[in-house]
């Protein structure tokens, strides 16, 4: 297997020059859909595409067990050498590219899966709700296995390292406003003043504790109040909160916090504090068997001592909305060293891409050990 994916690497190279070079934004890979597309079906997947959203989805084979692999595609809005734009910093364009790779490389060597092999490039993953969406469309109903691949910063895997789970935490994301009564600086007892509101809130908030052993943070990340006129005690703020939490369970402990603080900094002030819930990512719930399966096929691709154990990592994915929402589904997100650096998410972020080779040889491994070992 190894020889046909070298054989490949042209073909692959190209593709991601492609995806990297025509970057779409959340819910605007439209371009990118139609690409995917095209590419499955010269592969003989029958696919699927949607009226509403973007996205694709392409399968082969019949049969009882269902083996499904995830890319995401969406790329981040960033300012990139002095211009806004959109921007792959993220390695979305390394994961449809090791995806749709498996489905090439499966075809080259005349493999047919014993049941039916389904790829899911998955639109939104940066709004978080991309994977809700997909959900909603049923796309996952008939997988038994579902896989999912994400590149490594050079901190956590150094390239030919690969890891056959990764634990993101939990994240939530909450908007809030304060009201207070306006009055002249003059005057401060005549008012309520929202500046003071938010600090008492950022002071409690550090007081909050929760078992040490779970990793979990809750802070302010903005905080907007006053207009033009210094000598005015401000009578509304906007603010936005950043919780994230290792577990589930850790994040709700978290919330119910929140909104206990929340409630004892109002009463105190006399303020009126809303809270308005934004986007939820889930913690990981990696399956034992999706594990093993991605271990072993890490082991067959890059040897024993190349093969890590899972990553722990306070980030979010919204990929584990699918094990949350279908607790039947056995999943497992690929961790693949490449030297990538400086960091995700980082406009200039760049990883050796020799490495796609090897993300591409796991995937296909773990696919057809699933289709043998469960069909």
């Amino acid at each position: 297997m190894k020889q046909a994916v070298k054989e490949m690497q042209t073909e692959i190279f190209a593709v991601f020059e492609h995806l990297h070079q025509n970057p779409e934004i959340s819910w605007e890979e439209f371009k990118t859909t139609e690409f995917l597309k095209k590419q499955l079906l010269q592969e003989g997947y029958r696919v699927q595409t949607f009226n509403d959203c973007t996205g694709v989805v392409g399968e082969i084979g019949e049969g009882q067990l269902t083996v499904g692999l995830r890319a995401d595609m969406d790329a981040l809005w960033q300012e990139v050498n002095g211009k806004w734009q959109a921007n792959h910093a993220c390695g979305h364009d390394a994961h449809m590219t090791m995806v749709l790779g498996v489905a090439k490389l499966l075809n080259r060597i005349g493999y047919r899966p014993c049941g039916k092999l389904k790829i899911l490039f998955q639109p939104a993953e940066e709004k978080g709700t991309g994977a809700l969406k997909m959900l909603e469309k049923g796309v996952v109903d008939d997988v038994n296995f579902l896989y999912g691949v994400h590149l490594r910063p050079i901190q956590e895997l150094e390239s030919g390292y690969a890891s056959p789970a990764i634990c993101h935490g939990a994240a939530q994301f909450i908007e809030g406003e304060i009201k207070g009564v306006a009055a002249h600086a003059a005057r401060p007892h005549l008012g309520v003043n929202v500046i003071e509101v938010g600090s008492a809130l950022v002071q409690e908030l550090s007081k909050i504790h929760v078992d040490p052993q779970v990793p979990a943070s809750i802070k302010m990340t903005r905080f907007r109040a006053g207009e033009k006129n210094g000598n005015v005690i401000p009578d509304r703020a906007e603010f936005t909160l950043d919780l994230r939490a290792q577990t589930n369970q850790m994040m709700e402990q978290l919330l119910e916090k929140l909104h206990n603080v929340v409630k004892g900094v109002s009463v105190i002030y006399g303020a009126d504090i809303h809270l308005r819930s934004g986007v939820r990512i889930v913690a990981a719930e990696v399956n034992p068997e999706a594990q093993r399966i991605m271990e072993r096929a890490i082991v067959a691709a890059l040897g024993e001592q190349k093969c890590t154990p899972p990553i722990i990592t306070s980030g979010g994915e919204d990929f584990h909305f699918y094990s949350l929402m279908k607790p039947m589904l056995k999943t497992t997100m690929l961790g693949l060293g490449c030297d990538l650096q400086p960091g995700l998410h980082h406009p200039q972020m760049t990883f050796r891409r020799e490495d796609l080779l090897a993300g591409i040889e796991i995937l296909a491994r773990a696919v057809m050990e699933t289709f043998e070992n469960y069909s």
